[in-house]
Formats: C-alpha cells, sequence, structure tokens
C-alpha cells in the first residue's frame, strides 16, 4: 500500500495510507487528511489514482504545490520518493514503508575517490565534424521537445528520457537547486535503464567535487571507485563495478539551474569526450529552455498582478458609488426620524434598500467571477427560478411602474444545471432589463421554451445538428445597446450604466451559461430594445462525468455550433 509519510512540518512523523482507487484531499477541510499546518489552504491539492498510478493537482491554494522543489501548473504523476511540499509541510510519497536512505547521495570529498578524466567548459563547442552532425541532430530534437513543454519537471524528465536514449547510461538524475539560496543541489528526477536489484544499486553515489563544478559552469568525465581497502589490495575493478559518469551543468546566461548526472559501469559502457560535449550541450539548451520557462511564469505573474491592479481599481469605484448611495439614503432616513416625518425615512429606506440590493449583486458576482466554478448539477425546473427572480425585482418594478411578463411553456421538463448559478445569471440578465427601461412606459419579458434537436440546416456542416435545449429570452423595450459598444457589452468592467454599474454582471452571466457549455447571445438596436439569449443543453448531465478531475476533463466547448 501507497503512502505519503509526513518528513517536515506541525505534523512530522504523521503517515496516511492511500487507499486504492479512492481519491485523496490534501488540506484543512473537513474532508482532507488531517494537516494542522495553518499555511496550508483548505482545499490545497488533490491525488487522484489510476490503477496503480497516483496523480496530483494543485488546487489553485494560495502557496502552490511543489514537487522535489518543482512548482507544478497542472497535473502530474507520481513516482515513489517523490517530496510534495504544501505550504510549511514536506510529504514523502511511496510505499507504507520506513524509509531508508536517499536515493541520490551527495558525498564529501574524502568519502569518495574520483579520477577526473576530462573536464570542458559547458560554452567549448569544439568537436569533429562527425560528432558535430551528431550532436545537430540530438539538439534539434531536445529544441523540438522543450519547445512544446513549459512545465519544468515534465520538461526535465523528457531531457533525461532523451538522455538515456542517446547514452545509454545505467543511472540518471537531474540535480536541481534547493528552496534555499544555499542549499545542496537536490534530486530532481531519477531514472533507471534496468530495475535496481537492490537498494545499494539503487543508490547513486555523486561526488561533491563534480557538482562543485558543474555549478561552476565546467562539465566533468570521470570515473570513481569507494573508498574500500580492498579495493587498495588490487581487486578486480570488475569485481566492485567502477563506473564511468558524466555530469554537466544546466546553464544559460551564468544562471545555474542544476546538473545532469549519468553513470555507468564501466564493464557496460565507459563514457567519452565527444559524449560529454554533447551533453553539455544538452545542458546549456536545457537551461534555456528553463529560462524561457521562468520567463515565461514571470510574464503571466506580471499580466495577472496588472489585472489584480484593475480589478480592484473598477471595484473601488463601484463600491466608493454605492457606500455614497447607502450614506445618502442614511442622512434621509436621519432626517425622517429626527423630523418625525415617516414619508421622508420610508424614502431613505428605498434608497438604502436599493444600494444594499446593489453590494448584494456586487459580491456575487465578485465571488462568481473571482474563484473557478464548480457545477452542482440538479434536475431542475427553469419556469421556478424564472418566478423567483421576478419576484425578486418586484420592488423595483413596482417603483418605476413598469410590466414584467413571464411566458413560460408549463409542459417544461427539468434540466441538470447548477441551480444557484443560473439563478445569479437570470437576475443579472433580468436587473440589467429592468433598469434599462423608461418609466411608466416600460416592458420586461421573460420567455422560456424547449428546443428538441434538429439538424441545422448548414451547407457547410451538413452533419451538424443542435442538440435539446432551453432558450431563455429576456427581452426589454429599452433604448438600446449603441452598435459601438455590443463588441465589448461581456467584458468585465466595461459598462452602459455609468456609475450605477460595475461592468461584471454580463461578464459573470456568459461565463456561468458556457461553463453549463451553454450559449448567450445578445440582438440590440437603438430605440427598440434588447434581447439576451440564453440557450442551455438540456442533456448536461450525460456530457459530464462528475467523477473526473478537471484535468481528466476536456475544454469545456460549447455543445452547439458556431461562434
Amino acid at each position: 500500500m501507497l503512502s505519503l509519510l509526513v518528513i517536515d512540518g506541525p505534523d512530522a512523523g504523521k503517515r496516511f495510507g492511500l487507499p486504492k482507487d479512492l481519491p485523496q484531499l490534501l488540506g484543512r477541510s473537513s474532508e482532507a487528511l488531517p494537516i494542522t499546518d495553518n499555511t496550508v489552504s483548505r482545499r490545497h491539492a488533490e491525488l487522484t489514482p489510476d490503477g496503480d498510478i497516483w496523480y496530483i493537482r494543485d488546487l489553485q491554494s494560495q502557496n502552490g504545490t511543489w514537487i522535489n522543489g518543482v512548482q507544478i501548473r497542472e497535473r502530474i504523476r507520481l513516482e515513489p520518493g517523490d517530496q510534495i511540499r504544501v505550504g510549511a509541510t514536506v510529504l514523502l510519497f511511496g510505499p507504507d514503508t520506513t524509509p531508508g536512505e536517499p536515493a541520490v547521495m551527495i558525498t564529501a570529498d574524502g568519502e569518495q575517490q574520483t579520477e577526473v578524466e576530462a573536464r570542458r567548459l559547458s560554452s567549448d563547442s569544439e568537436t569533429t565534424a562527425e560528432a558535430a552532425a551528431e550532436h545537430l541532430r540530438v539538439i534539434y530534437q531536445l529544441t523540438a521537445l522543450t519547445a512544446r513543454l513549459t512545465n519544468k519537471r515534465e520538461l526535465l524528465e523528457a531531457v533525461l528520457d532523451l538522455v538515456f536514449d542517446e547514452f545509454r547510461p545505467e543511472r540518471g538524475v537531474v540535480m536541481i537547486p534547493g528552496e534555499t539560496p544555499d542549499a545542496d543541489l537536490v534530486p530532481g528526477v531519477i531514472k533507471y535503464r534496468d530495475p535496481p536489484k537492490n537498494d545499494d544499486d539503487a543508490r547513486i553515489h555523486v561526488s561533491r567535487t563534480i557538482l562543485r563544478a558543474a555549478i561552476n559552469g565546467e562539465g566533468v568525465l570521470s570515473s570513481n571507485a569507494m573508498t574500500d581497502p580492498r579495493f587498495a589490495m588490487g581487486d578486480s575493478v570488475q569485481q566492485y563495478q567502477i563506473r564511468s559518469a558524466i555530469c554537466s551543468p544546466i546553464t544559460f546566461d551564468e544562471q545555474n539551474f542544476g546538473a545532469i548526472y549519468i553513470d555507468s559501469s564501466t564493464v557496460h559502457h565507459a563514457f567519452t569526450e565527444e559524449q560529454l560535449a554533447l551533453l553539455n550541450a544538452i545542458g546549456q539548451h536545457t537551461g534555456l529552455a528553463l529560462a524561457n520557462a521562468e520567463e515565461h511564469l514571470k510574464r503571466m505573474n506580471n499580466e495577472r498582478l496588472a489585472a489584480i491592479g484593475e480589478t480592484v481599481a473598477s471595484l473601488s469605484h463601484s463600491i466608493k458609488n454605492i457606500l455614497q448611495g447607502l450614506r445618502g439614503g442614511a442622512d434621509v432616513v436621519e432626517i425622517g426620524l429626527n423630523k418625525g416625518d415617516l414619508d421622508i425615512a420610508r424614502n431613505g429606506w428605498g434608497i438604502l434598500r436599493r444600494n444594499l440590493d446593489r453590494i448584494v449583486g456586487l459580491t456575487m458576482n465578485m465571488l462568481a467571477f473571482g474563484r473557478k466554478l464548480q457545477l452542482n448539477l440538479e434536475l431542475t425546473r427553469i419556469n421556478t427560478i424564472v418566478e423567483e427572480c421576478v419576484q425578486l425585482v418586484e420592488a423595483t418594478r413596482s417603483e418605476k411602474n413598469i410590466a414584467v411578463l413571464v411566458d413560460a411553456d408549463p409542459e417544461m421538463p427539468p434540466i441538470a444545471v447548477d441551480p444557484g448559478l443560473i439563478h445569479q445569471a437570470l437576475m443579472n440578465l433580468l436587473i440589467n432589463a429592468v433598469e434599462a427601461v423608461e418609466k411608466d412606459s416600460g416592458v420586461v419579458t421573460v420567455r422560456v421554451v424547449f428546443r428538441e434537436a434538429k439538424p441545422l440546416m448548414d451547407p457547410k456542416r451538413p452533419n451538424a445538428t443542435t442538440p435539446p435545449h432551453v432558450e431563455i429570452n429576456v427581452i426589454d423595450n429599452g433604448p438600446g445597446i449603441p452598435p459601438d459598444k455590443l463588441a465589448w457589452i461581456f467584458e468585465p468592467f466595461n459598462t452602459t450604466k455609468g456609475i450605477r454599474g460595475t461592468g461584471l454582471g454580463l461578464a459573470v452571466t456568459k461565463r456561468i451559461v458556457y461553463e453549463h457549455r451553454g450559449r448567450i447571445r445578445v440582438e440590440s438596436k437603438r430605440g427598440q430594445g434588447t434581447v439576451f439569449r440564453v440557450l442551455l443543453p438540456a442533456d448536461l448531465d450525460a456530457q459530464i462525468d462528475p467523477s473526473a478531475t478537471a484535468n481528466d476533463k476536456p475544454a469545456m466547448k460549447s455543445m452547439f455550433p458556431g461562434p
């Protein structure tokens, strides 16, 4: 049985078994493994089994999830011996046994005799024409795989696979920097040509002298022997498995990302200086790929911070306007109370109520916009949701003296949707419509119909069909939306309401509809009103496997043909 052993953090020493075929949650929530580390999110990471293979993915945690010192961005496969860091807690993934010595041991200078056969700076490209052609072929393969991989762990695994294909070593490891600048290099990826026969065979001894040379940008070709008096007496090198090894730096522009170390018994294979030059070149290109991955991550973080700044500025402006409305309403209520005039107080209360409704709507839209939506599908009658939404706008309807009509098919079958999210989406559309129409003459109609599946009748796509779906139309006779604003009507923080709008309602509505694999369309003409048309598939429950993780699911594309 596999398990997680806490080797560092507040719960050090605890062991959690991993039952077969039962996903496990890392975090502080009640359904997660009981971790007391306050730096761990409530739902931090998820471990999912697939037969005897386990995968891990981060659940958008605050501090991230790290495997062997590398932060993961998507679901990856776990290997026995992997170290998982969540917050300040480090867990060891592997069989339910007491761990022995680490698979890679960095030996001190006096513990291992190392005979350096060749040294070569990673920038030294001098080689024969025949070797250069072979190097070019390998580098071409390396460039192809690094161009499509941005996850550091997957990139290092792919590089080590390529090294094994070309060099045929018995063992290999990619050493990466530790979590602190002064820490030793730690194993990032380990690979064996054949399964180790015993613990001694699995353990890779790497000389600190060789690693020090790699850190300084120098590749080393060496052979080594463990310090042993019997060896000094002339016993056979074949008996004691003297190993030929290459260690090359992973560098780019004076930045060191670690080292690639491979070795093999001299009986099986002895490496050459040309192979040292090739591994140095592989290390350089790997360093370039890692540097590009870091720059990509920095750009994403900078863009995220810029988006956060824009979001905060927009929300601050909206909240300020709402607070001003609340303060104004409170002042009117206070004046009415001081004068003993309930009519004045009632007017103030109306202002307060409207602004309270605005701040509730803003809060709900902020939550929906800022978090990852999880659909909780239930068989739901859309007509019931529509009626609830209409009741909630009754006060505003009555105050403006407008008509809100519902035209819904009474025979409408229930469909699988998330009722809370669909309610929020319809409320956004209905509030927009009620606010858009003129006082005393406005009419808002909510029309709900069920559409059977039928061919699309498009000669360019003869086999395309529209699925069975529910169509919800929110129609108003307001002034319409200017044509120049239709293009960005669903973009966040863009509003046609001036200071009364937040620019989040339609963006959230579109996101909710698209998460249901539906479509939302808008039709509007100046002076003739606006129609928002929502299409929701009626068989969504057959399209989504609720037991699948986010990485198992296909991209959430609409079930409806067309843009």
